[in-house]
């Protein structure tokens, strides 16, 4: 993996990674919006439910009502940079990591199968968010730690997305990205 960071993302989506769609011309589109305000909404509207669901959880494990805000939840956003970092270990490649209008994402063209590209979505709210969440689940002592995994799993919302979309496709299908689109073939 050779991971680039560009420092600054300014919306031209023709900036991001492009070409593996040349050698596949009847690669298929991944659903997904082409209008990002619309594909913004549907991902706030599923996170907000995500988050109130797990706080719900969250409260009745400590019987209690849990503090939502706490430097778990600041380092749930401090770790997003981490939370890209580890979708970029996945890639065998040169991945770039895009920073900027309030965004922070890796892209890389290279082909995946579907199970790799299923693991490289999951890979960083496992990690950053389910295991968190769970250790506070056993043990309630561990607020921080709880209130990180919560915001880390919300905040990892297109990723499932993208694992929804993905496990429609068959077994055998590979997926690429290109520009700010996903496609498959097989």
């Amino acid at each position: 993996m050779e991971l680039s960071v560009k420092r600054k993302f300014n919306g031209d989506f023709n900036e991001l990674p492009t070409g593996t769609l040349k050698k596949h011309p009847k690669s298929k589109k991944l659903t997904q919006e082409d209008d990002f305000n619309k594909q913004g909404f549907k991902v706030d509207a599923i996170a907000l439910v995500l988050l109130v669901f797990l706080y719900a959880l969250m409260c009745l494990r400590i019987k209690a009502l849990a503090e939502f805000i706490n430097i778990g939840t600041i380092l749930s956003l401090v770790f997003l940079i981490v939370h890209e970092f580890c979708h970029s270990l996945v890639f065998y490649g040169k991945v770039n990591m895009y920073l900027g209008m309030g965004l922070i994402f890796v892209r890389g063209n290279e082909e995946m199968n579907r199970n790799r590209y299923i693991f490289m979505n999951l890979f960083p709210n496992i990690l950053l968010g389910l295991i968190p969440y769970l250790i506070f689940m056993s043990n309630p002592s561990h607020v921080i730690l709880g209130t990180f995994g919560l915001f880390s799993l919300v905040l990892g919302i297109d990723d499932y997305l993208n694992v929804y979309h993905a496990l429609k496709l068959p077994k055998k299908a590979k997926i690429f990205m290109d520009k700010q689109y996903t496609y498959w073939y097989e």
